[in-house]
């Protein structure tokens, strides 16, 4: 895929005729690391062009995209979805707009709300940020500033900046690309600790082999491949050791998570 992408050929409003860079690394990002895939959004958007380019945009850099077009649809989403951040596109200080606003933000007090609005007056933006909205983005905009916007607030949502990441007794530091159990110090391979971090920064969700051959790999997944299944058992075997509770679980039909709740 080209890291440059030309909208004007979507079919797109004229606030995407530019040529921006969407794959650009992230600052702090070793190796084409990505910390904030996987992460769920929910984008609720009436312009309809705008929402699938989004969702196809957030889909590169490995967001999970859910599209809703009323205010409705978005409580409903809200209510029966996790979610980590959300995209409001529905205009107009109406139900569509600051209303539902108001409505998500006290359904959801601590989710990252980025508000997308037609306004460019000033006090437009200052009243979606004291109505509910983390950031608010007028139109026409950058595909490149709304890429660093998202993961501005994606960041601030899952606290990627800590170097340290803990599940029960199991501590996992980034910067010293250590880990360690209780007062038992694990020493893994570099594909080993990578496998590892990535189940830990979504410890309790499932994560696919596919996900992982997807991120820690960074190849297409081959589902005639039992690579990762003989890699998790590498990291199981030195993470549970026999006696100690198990961290690492597998999810039958999906993959893997990394728990202490089993």
């Amino acid at each position: 895929m080209s890291t440059q992408t030309q909208v004007v050929n979507e079919g797109l409003p004229s606030y995407f005729s530019q040529v921006v860079p969407w794959n650009l690394p992230t600052s702090g990002e070793r190796g084409g690391y990505n910390p904030i895939a996987g992460r769920q959004v929910l984008i609720a958007a009436d312009d309809l062009p705008l929402a699938r380019f989004l969702q196809k945009e957030l889909h590169a850099k490995s967001l999970p995209v859910h599209l809703v077009h009323d205010s409705q649809s978005t409580i409903d989403a809200l209510a029966h979805g996790n979610y980590d951040l959300v995209i409001l596109d529905l205009d107009g200080r109406n139900e569509g707009g600051v209303d539902l606003l108001r409505r998500v933000r006290k359904a959801t007090p601590s989710m990252p709300i980025l508000k997308l609005t037609a306004q460019n007056r000033a006090e437009d933006r200052v009243y979606s940020l004291e109505n509910g909205a983390d950031d608010c983005l007028s139109k026409p905009f950058s595909v490149l500033e709304l890429s660093a916007r998202v993961r501005c607030l994606l960041r601030r949502k899952v606290g990627i900046n800590a170097s340290v990441t803990s599940v029960a007794d199991l501590v996992l530091n980034r910067e010293e690309h250590s880990v360690r159990r209780g007062e038992r110090r694990i020493d893994l391979t570099p594909r080993e600790f990578a496998i590892l971090e990535y189940l830990v920064r979504f410890a309790g969700r499932p994560i696919s082999r596919a996900t992982l051959v997807e991120e820690v790999w960074k190849t297409p997944y081959d589902a005639t491949s039992n690579i990762v299944d003989v890699y998790v058992k590498y990291v199981r075997d030195k993470v549970d050791l026999p006696g100690e509770r198990k961290l690492i679980h597998t999810i039958r039909g999906i993959g893997y998570t990394v728990s202490d709740e089993r």
